[in-house]
C-alpha cells in the first residue's frame, strides 16, 4: 500500500486523466515506447535537435503510435508540463537565485579560498573534494565548473600538485551533487515523477554521495594523474581584475576579448554592468565590494539543506499534530527552504558583499535566464513522460519486471543507464527512467521510493562520452584531448554511477 498523505508529502503528483486515453495491446505500447524514446534518442544524438523539442515530438510518435486520440495525447501532454513546472520550476528558480548570490559576491571564492589555504599539498585532493560538494549543493554543475576550475588550475600551478590530482575530486564532488542531491533538476524530477519524499531522498541522497564522492574523487584522482598527465592551460589561468582596471588603455584594449575567455574577468554576465565582465558595482573607480564572511556563506548554503531534513527527523521522530512537528513540516517545505535561503543569502551574500538593494536585484534577476532552457527541457520531459504512463507503458514495465522478478532499483538504475548514454542527457534519462518505473513505486514504501529516485539518479550519470555538454566543458577548461578526457572524466562518471548504485543497493539492504 502506498504511504499516508501525511507522511509521504510528495513534491507534486501529476495529473492523470480520469479514464485511459488508449485502448492499445501489449505489444502496441511496448512499440510505442520503443519508438518514442527511440525518436528522442536519434533527434538529439544524430539530428542535433534540442532537447526540448526532441521531447514533444518523441511524445508525439509515442501517442500517435499508441493510437491516443489527438485531443487526449495535447491533454497528457500539456497536464504533465504544467505539474512538473509546478512542482520543480519554483526549486530550480530558487536555487538558482541562491548560486547566483554566491557566485557574484565572491562567496565561493571566499569558501575555496579558506579551506585551500589552510590545507597540505597531500590532502588539497580530499579538500577539493570537499569545497566542490560544498559549492555544489545550490549551484549547477556548469557553474560549480565554472567557478573552481580556475582554483584548481591556480593551485595545482603554484603547488605542483599534478592537475587531475586535484581536479578529478573537484569534478567528481560537483557531479555527485548534481546528480544525486536536490534542489538540483535531475533528483527534483526523480522525486516529482515518484512522489517520492523530498526530505528522506535528500538525507539518503547525502549518505550515498560520501563514499561516491571519495572513492570517484581523491582515490581515482591519485590513480588516473599517473595516466593522464595534465598541466594547468597558461590561457585559462584567472587574472586580477584590479589591475586589469588600473592598467591603462592596455587592459582596456584586453578587455574586448572578455567573451572569449570566460576565465580573465567575470565568469557570469552580470546584469547591473551592462556588458559581460563588468562587475555588478562597476563605477569606474574603486568600490567597497568585499568578499562575504566565511561562515556566513556556508550557512547560507547548507540553511535550505538544514531545513529540509529537520522536516524529515520531525516525520520521523514526533507525533503527528504537535507544534514541533506542524513548525518542521512548514519550514521544511522545499520552496519554504529554498525561500529561506534566498532571504538570507541576500543579506549575508548581497548586503554583506557591499551589493545595494538594486544591484542585488538585479543578481537574482539576471541568475534567472540561464534556467530557462533547463526549465523548458524539464518541462516537455514532464509532458513526454505523463503521455508515457497515461498511455499505459509504465503498468506494463510494471508488470513484465514483476514477472521476471527483477528488482525496481536495477530496473530504473538500467534504463536511465540506456538513455544517458544514447543522448548525453542526463535529464532526459532521469524523466524517461522515473516515468517508466512509476507504478512500481506505488507499492513501495516511503524509504523504497527515494532509493529508487536515487538508483536513477545515479543511472543517469553513467559514462558521459562526446554526445554530452559536460564532456567538452572539462575537455576544453583542463586543456585534455579526447582520449584524456574519456579516460578521466568519464571513467569517473561510470565510477559514480556504478559506486553510487551499490550504495543505495547497501540502504536497501539495511532500511
Amino acid at each position: 500500500m502506498p504511504p499516508p498523505p501525511a507522511l509521504a508529502a510528495p513534491l507534486t503528483t501529476l495529473a492523470a486523466p480520469a479514464e485511459p486515453v488508449t485502448t492499445a495491446g501489449d505489444a502496441q505500447l511496448v512499440v510505442a515506447a520503443l519508438l518514442g524514446i527511440a525518436a528522442v534518442v536519434l533527434l538529439i544524438a544524430w539530428a542535433k535537435v534540442h532537447p526540448f523539442l526532441s521531447l514533444i515530438l518523441g511524445a508525439a510518435v509515442l501517442g500517435v503510435v499508441a493510437s491516443v486520440a489527438p485531443d487526449k495525447m495535447i491533454t497528457s501532454f500539456t497536464a504533465g508540463v504544467g505539474s512538473t513546472v509546478g512542482g520543480v520550476g519554483l526549486l530550480i528558480a530558487l536555487g538558482a537565485m541562491i548560486g547566483g548570490l554566491l557566485a557574484e559576491s565572491g562567496g565561493a571564492d571566499g569558501i575555496v579560498g579558506r579551506i585551500v589555504n589552510r590545507v597540505s599539498g597531500r590532502a588539497l585532493p580530499w579538500a577539493m573534494a570537499g569545497v566542490a560538494a560544498l559549492i555544489g549543493l545550490p549551484l549547477f554543475f556548469e557553474v560549480g565548473v565554472v567557478l573552481l576550475v580556475p582554483i584548481v588550475l591556480l593551485v595545482s600551478m603554484r603547488t605542483d600538485v599534478p592537475l587531475m590530482k586535484i581536479g578529478i575530486p573537484a569534478l567528481a564532488g560537483l557531479s555527485v551533487l548534481h546528480g544525486l542531491v536536490p534542489p538540483h533538476p535531475g533528483p527534483l524530477v526523480a522525486i516529482s515523477s515518484l512522489d517520492a519524499d523530498l526530505g528522506l531522498t535528500l538525507g539518503l541522497g547525502l549518505l550515498v554521495a560520501i563514499p561516491t564522492v571519495i572513492i570517484a574523487g581523491p582515490v581515482f584522482g591519485s590513480v588516473i594523474a599517473r595516466y593522464v598527465p595534465a598541466t594547468a592551460p597558461a590561457a585559462l589561468l584567472p587574472t586580477r581584475r584590479d589591475a586589469d582596471r588600473t592598467a591603462g588603455s592596455a587592459a582596456g584594449a584586453e578587455q574586448r576579448d572578455v567573451d572569449g575567455d570566460l576565465l580573465t574577468d567575470d565568469d557570469l554576465v552580470n546584469p547591473g554592468g551592462g556588458r559581460p565582465g563588468a562587475p555588478v558595482d562597476d563605477s569606474g573607480t574603486e568600490t567597497a565590494r568585499r568578499t562575504p564572511a566565511f561562515w556566513p556563506a556556508v550557512i547560507t548554503v547548507l540553511l535550505p539543506v538544514v531545513l529540509m531534513l529537520l522536516r524529515a527527523i520531525g516525520e520521523l521522530t514526533l507525533d503527528e499534530g504537535t507544534a514541533g512537528r506542524k513548525t518542521l513540516d512548514i519550514v521544511g517545505t522545499p520552496i519554504v527552504a529554498l525561500l529561506a535561503g534566498v532571504i538570507l543569502a541576500m543579506f549575508t551574500l548581497g548586503y554583506q558583499a557591499g551589493f545595494n538593494r538594486s544591484q542585488v536585484s538585479s543578481v537574482i534577476g539576471g541568475s534567472l535566464p540561464p534556467i530557462a532552457g533547463i526549465l523548458l527541457i524539464v518541462a516537455a520531459g514532464g509532458g513526454f513522460k505523463q503521455v508515457l504512463v497515461d498511455a499505459g507503458v509504465g503498468n506494463l514495465v510494471a508488470d513484465a519486471a514483476k514477472d521476471a522478478s527483477l528488482s525496481p532499483l536495477l530496473l530504473g538504475w538500467l534504463v536511465a543507464v540506456g538513455i544517458r548514454v544514447a543522448t548525453g542527457s542526463a535529464t532526459v534519462a532521469t524523466i524517461t527512467a522515473a516515468g517508466i518505473v512509476a507504478p512500481l513505486a506505488a507499492s513501495m514504501d516511503r524509504p523504497a521510493v527515494a532509493l529508487l529516485a536515487l538508483a536513477i539518479g545515479c543511472g543517469s550519470l553513467f559514462f558521459s562520452h562526446v554526445n554530452d555538454a559536460g564532456f567538452w566543458l572539462v575537455k576544453e577548461y583542463f586543456g585534455l584531448t579526447v582520449g584524456q578526457t574519456i579516460k578521466s572524466w568519464s571513467v569517473m562518471e561510470t565510477i559514480i554511477s556504478v559506486v553510487g548504485f551499490l550504495g543505495v543497493l547497501l540502504l536497501d539492504l539495511l532500511l
